[in-house]
């Protein structure tokens, strides 16, 4: 049993580092089994005169270590498990160290490691400590140096931050490489590559006049599924220009695509490194989701520029700083470049099933917290989807044109600082004269506002009053709450549009507002929170028929989708209760009516198909029954396929559009093609099996294609096995490819069918993306199966876990948060889930997934 736990890390500690390092120069001599890294550090004095010299190190076995060329006697120095501690140093010296580590020993994907035979960095947030002795956090801030030497024939391409120097060969078959980043950068933003690539070139003109050489490095034989990478980066640099201001500043820009990666993607100065999954994409291989998700992360990648790497962060307690402002700039890039109101749905979907949950369960914190046990735990749904909601909320208050200047005034101001929420907020504090100390509680305060909003209406006056008031309920540590301001659109709507629109700053617990309107007008309906302006839960006392007229009135094309989901939700968990036996056929009737009407906006008719995810609705009534509510969602489902039978017939038996186009309006198309596969897939008309038998076959894309065979898992009978047999024929070699595979399995089976996936020749444990795709897709997409009252989807997670966190922590630890709404349960899937956590907390589990156990168990 593990029995030290993490320590824990506090914002009110944060004390500056007592040195400033001028100048890194690091020399590696690459190896995959001893590569020796020398690194010489100009350091000065900027704390205490009497301060010591400690540098964080892990894994590292000391080879040399001198002060200004003189070699340090041992006793001179300290080499601790984690540090190296050096505790008289002059006010100005260089230091010289030499390390040597073994790259392909690194199972933990962080620091420097081998993927497909390549050498590839991961430093964020703590991995530079794995490569050399350095301070390791974010407000040291230095110019970097490289040379790298290497085997010419097995790495003949070196890549690092900044713009390439001088190369060329040397003795044995070895060449070299030197790469300078003029910009100062923390340790966190090193970056180096080594291998063997095709790569894919392009090159940007910016709105300077600076001509960019732009190039994506892939495995051979890919670079031409590179092209829509390169295609988004283009866009990316385009708009941050139109939109932001801000041009690319260096000569060239590289990306680095990996197969072996812990998350979507690293936005190292210049150099990019991205799991493959994010790069790599062809109408045979990759979804229109996947295409999406390429243009979103390159995007996101690259804004990081800015809000990342030119102004970064002072401690990690910020990270919702450079994450979540560049989230919000990434989910603006994407809604310009397809449909804004679709963009903003999706961005809420993944909003409510993600961050609502954690907000509401025991790992709940804060989007600036006041202390981490494990910063590798800190990248979540909050830091970065509700941070950048809040980013949202400001520009919602101040107005576009306050928030561009204020913006303006960050970058002048801070450009090639390590800096914190309080300087972001003093910018737009200076530029607009308002105190934004109270709406900074979003930063301090974890769970999500519930806004209850009352209306009475008074025939006689003509007037309507609205009451609005809000309550956070208590969350771990945080007992209690205080109000944030939170700002909601509104809308008064009749049958003919609006009457009136506005925004209502909720700053107090509660607020009324009375409104007169014109004689003879008769009884509006009130439009609250419309695009979502604030991330909060509404609580309405409205019948089913109000919430109908409000749907049909509706001018907000968010408030109208989420209308119906509301009225969904209420239908399933009546169905899961048993208070009604059979769905509403006047609700099925005007949910089909609603998908036809739409069907000019293909995109948002397929939303419109949705039902709320299992996972939703946990927060909607508790204790939560997974499988009860599985089963009244597929009710639903099946009625409403049944509605729509002749249009599912009508829209599929046409042809899907070709040739092909990942752009919005194909997409559209296709999601909504894939949106009637879904109904088809719990369609009960004897016909289903054999139309997605047809739809399988002759797809022309993977889209379409995944989207049948998914559909044939969840049809059931053994309709999915032949064409599962013959998908994995036709696609082992390609390991993108089959991560799908083995997707579509886990989301639609068993615990028994994670038990045979996990056996399977082809799953891979030191592989994030193969376990992904069997382990976070069973937990968080299969929750019937995951929740099973009698634990053996809890059962079979563990088993895989156990293995995956002793080879990667940070991938252990991300897979545990499956658990995080084991309070809400049934009491037999709750019992069975806490046993679960207690057999893996007397586990020998890594002090990340130890945190995130000891959270959930509380």
């Amino acid at each position: 049993m593990r029995t030290e736990a993490p320590v824990a890390v506090h914002l009110s500690d944060y004390a500056p580092f007592p040195f400033q390092i001028d100048q890194v120069n690091l020399e590696f001599d690459l190896d995959p089994d001893a590569t020796r890294v020398k690194a010489t550090l100009a350091i000065r004095r900027s704390g205490a005169a009497d301060a010591g010299l400690t540098l964080d190190g892990q894994g590292l076995k000391l080879m040399k270590i001198a002060i200004d060329g003189a070699p340090l006697d041992p006793s001179a120095y300290t080499v601790e498990e984690e540090r190296l501690v050096i505790p008289s140093v002059p006010d100005a010296f260089t230091l010289t160290t030499e390390v040597e580590i073994a790259p392909a020993k690194n199972t933990a994907l962080s620091g420097l490691y081998m993927s497909g035979g390549r050498f590839c960095t991961q430093c964020e947030a703590v991995g530079f400590r794995r490569i050399t002795y350095y301070p390791d956090r974010p407000d040291v801030m230095s110019a970097f140096h490289v040379r790298m030497s290497a085997d010419k024939k097995k790495y003949p391409i070196l890549l690092s931050n900044g713009t390439p120097g001088e190369s060329g060969d040397e003795k044995g078959g070895r060449h070299f490489a030197t790469w300078d980043d003029p910009h100062k950068k923390p340790s966190y933003l090193f970056a180096l590559c080594a291998g063997d690539y095709d790569v894919y070139r392009d090159r940007f003109t910016t709105m300077n006049g600076d001509e960019i050489a732009l190039a994506i490095h892939v495995d051979k034989g890919d670079a031409e599924r590179a092209a829509w990478a390169m295609d988004s980066l283009k866009r990316s640099m385009k708009w941050d220009e139109e939109v932001y201001g801000r041009a690319y500043d260096l000569g060239v820009f590289n990306i680095v695509a990996v197969r072996d990666f812990n998350f979507g993607a690293m936005e190292n100065k210049g150099l990019n490194v991205f799991n493959s999954a994010y790069v790599l994409a062809d109408e045979a291989t990759a979804t229109d989701a996947d295409f999406e998700a390429i243009e979103s992360i390159v995007a996101h990648e690259y804004f990081h520029n800015w809000t990342g790497n030119r102004i970064t962060c002072r401690d990690w307690f910020q990270l919702c700083l450079k994450e979540g402002l560049t989230v919000f700039r990434d989910q603006n890039f994407s809604a310009d470049m397809r449909s804004r109101p679709v963009q903003r749905i999706k961005d809420v979907i993944r909003l409510r099933a993600r961050q609502f949950a954690e907000d509401a369960g025991p790992l709940a914190h804060s989007v600036r917290p006041d202390t981490y046990a494990s910063i590798d735990n800190l990248y979540t749904a909050t830091v970065y989807e509700k941070g950048a909601e809040i980013i949202g909320m400001l520009r919602r208050m101040i107005g576009e044109e306050q928030y561009r200047k204020g913006m303006d005034l960050y970058f002048e101001r801070h450009d090639g600082e390590a800096v914190t929420i309080e300087d972001f907020y003093k910018c737009f504090e200076d530029v607009t004269g308002e105190d934004f100390a109270a709406f900074r509680r979003w930063y301090a305060q974890a769970g999500t506002p519930e806004v209850t909003v009352a209306e009475t209406w008074n025939p006689d006056t003509n007037e309507i009053e609205i009451t609005l008031s809000q309550k956070t309920a208590p969350t771990p540590g945080q007992p209690d709450k205080k109000a944030v301001p939170i700002p909601l659109q509104m809308a008064l709507v009749d049958g003919e549009g609006n009457l009136a629109e506005w925004m209502t700053l909720l700053e107090d617990e509660d607020v009324t507002l009375t409104m007169e309107l014109p004689e003879g007008t008769g009884r509006p309906l009130v439009s609250v929170n419309r695009d979502f302006s604030a991330p909060v839960r509404l609580k309405r006392d409205l019948t089913r028929d109000q919430r109908l007229a409000l749907v049909r009135a509706e001018t907000d094309p968010f408030n109208k989708w989420d209308g119906v989901q509301s009225l969904v939700k209420e239908e399933i968990l009546a169905l899961s209760e048993g208070s009604q036996a059979e769905p509403d056929s006047a609700l099925v009737d005007a949910l089909g009516g609603a998908v036809e009407q739409a069907a000019g906006d293909p995109a948002y008719a397929a939303l419109l198909t949705r039902l709320p995810d299992v996972g939703e609705l946990f927060l909607e009534r508790q204790p939560a029954d997974a499988v009860a509510l599985n089963a009244a969602r597929r009710k639903l489902q099946t009625a409403l396929a049944a509605r729509l039978g002749p249009f599912i017939a009508e829209t599929l038996g046409k042809p899907t559009p070709t040739p092909y186009d990942p752009g919005a309006e194909q997409a559209g198309v296709r999601a909504l093609r894939t949106a009637l596969i879904v109904l088809l897939g719990v369609a009960k008309e004897p016909s289903a099996p054999a139309m997605l038998e047809r739809l399988y076959s002759e797809a022309t894309n993977m889209t379409e294609q995944i989207a049948a065979l998914r559909a044939l898992c969840v049809q059931g009978g053994g309709a999915a096995t032949a064409p599962l047999a013959k998908f994995e024929v036709e696609w082992k070699s390609n390991p993108l490819v089959m991560d799908k595979w083995f997707a579509v399995q886990a989301s639609t089976g068993t615990a028994e069918t994670v038990a045979k996936l996990a056996a399977h020749p082809a799953f891979d444990l030191l592989n994030p993306n193969r376990v992904r795709s069997v382990v976070a897709t069973f937990a968080m997409q299969n929750l019937a199966a995951f929740h099973a009252p009698d634990g053996s989807g809890y059962r079979a997670v563990e088993t895989i876990v156990l293995s995956a966190d002793k080879a990667n922590p940070a991938l252990g630890a991300r897979l545990l948060t499956a658990f995080e709404q084991w309070r809400v349960l049934e009491p037999k899937a709750k019992a069975a889930a806490e046993a679960t956590l207690k057999r893996l907390q007397a586990a020998d589990l890594s002090p990340n997934s130890a945190d995130i156990v000891a959270r959930a168990l509380g």
